[in-house]
């Protein structure tokens, strides 16, 4: 079974010329600086993707990963 929804992986790609373009921000409300890091662009368009109800895992963040 697939992770991710193929719709979601466009929302990464649709971030991703974002950031190329150079028109892709961080932070709330698009206040923050241009994004300049593939790894951010990809997380922001996951996050864009799960707001949208779209097939994608949970994150996982340091906290969760220590008690494992």
């Amino acid at each position: 079974m697939a992770r991710y929804s193929r719709n979601a992986s466009k929302d990464v790609k649709r971030a991703m010329s974002r950031r190329k373009k150079g028109s892709l921000k961080s932070g709330r409300g698009g206040k923050g600086g241009t994004v300049k890091s593939r790894k951010q662009a990809i997380a922001i368009g996951l996050s864009e993707a799960r707001n949208k109800g779209k097939k994608v895992p949970k994150r996982t963040t340091a906290s969760r990963k220590k008690k494992l």
